[in-house]
């Protein structure tokens, strides 16, 4: 089933075409890559997916439906979670409540239940020794975690990972990708841009790679990988 669709989805600020007729399909239970140089588009298609931003032309459909229109807030209760590239936590507030408060306002749940949630958020994600600490006073690899807690604590269909390995030593990296292994056994739908490419090789079972807001190469990852035309625009290596 596809969960998610993009129909030439397009988006320029000015004159500077970021999104510049990209369609692609997400399967549910699915993990797509999304790679591309800096300035290709990507996280300008992740704003678009979640409506953060909104498209000039095209459609953005999840579970069959046009969701083009929908506020952010509307598509986080549909099932779509994100995290973003900077971790972007109530730093004041412990890593519980800020569990809690995605629950209540990004999941729709109520306060029981949220607290429910947050508890079983804490388990998957490793955060649990962190709960009363304030968010704002965490190291890198624990403010990635909550950003991806948070994420989860929305109970997603559909998860959003704007460069979540970014930053992080090669055992972290690992151990974030063996969590998020976890995650997709249990069936969430994940989108992820990523500059670790073999972390998103660990994990993807496609890539989509983007070029000045169009699509480059699509398909299996070692395929794309191997493309010489992904080889030179990404990796700067001439065929």
């Amino acid at each position: 089933m596809t969960l998610l669709a993009l129909r030439d989805v397009r988006k320029s600020f000015g004159a500077l075409k970021v999104t510049d007729g990209i369609s692609l399909e997400v399967k549910e239970g699915e993990t797509l890559g999304i790679l591309g140089p800096n300035g290709a588009g990507k996280t300008t298609l992740f704003n678009l997916i979640s409506g953060d931003v909104r498209a000039d032309s095209g459609q953005v459909q999840y579970e069959g439906i046009d969701i083009t229109g929908l506020p952010p807030h509307r598509r986080c209760r549909a099932g779509i979670g994100r995290s973003y590239q900077v971790p972007q936590p109530f730093g004041n507030m412990s890593v519980f409540e800020n569990l809690v408060a995605a629950a209540c306002f990004g999941g729709g749940e109520d306060e029981k239940k949220a607290w429910v949630t947050a508890q079983e958020v804490l388990e998957q994600t490793g955060l649990r020794a962190h709960a009363n600490k304030p968010a704002g006073g965490l190291a890198l690899l624990d403010r990635k975690r909550l950003e991806l807690a948070r994420a989860l604590a929305t109970r997603p269909r559909l998860l959003l990972l704007d460069e979540i390995a970014g930053g992080l030593t090669e055992p972290e990296a690992r151990q974030l990708v063996q969590e998020l292994k976890n995650i997709k056994a249990r069936g969430v739908t994940m989108i992820w841009i990523e500059h670790v490419v073999h972390a998103l090789m660990a994990l993807a079972d496609r890539l989509f790679v983007i070029n000045f807001g169009q699509k480059l190469a699509e398909g299996e990852p070692h395929a794309v990988m191997a493309d010489a035309e992904v080889r030179r625009v990404y990796m700067g290596v001439e065929a």
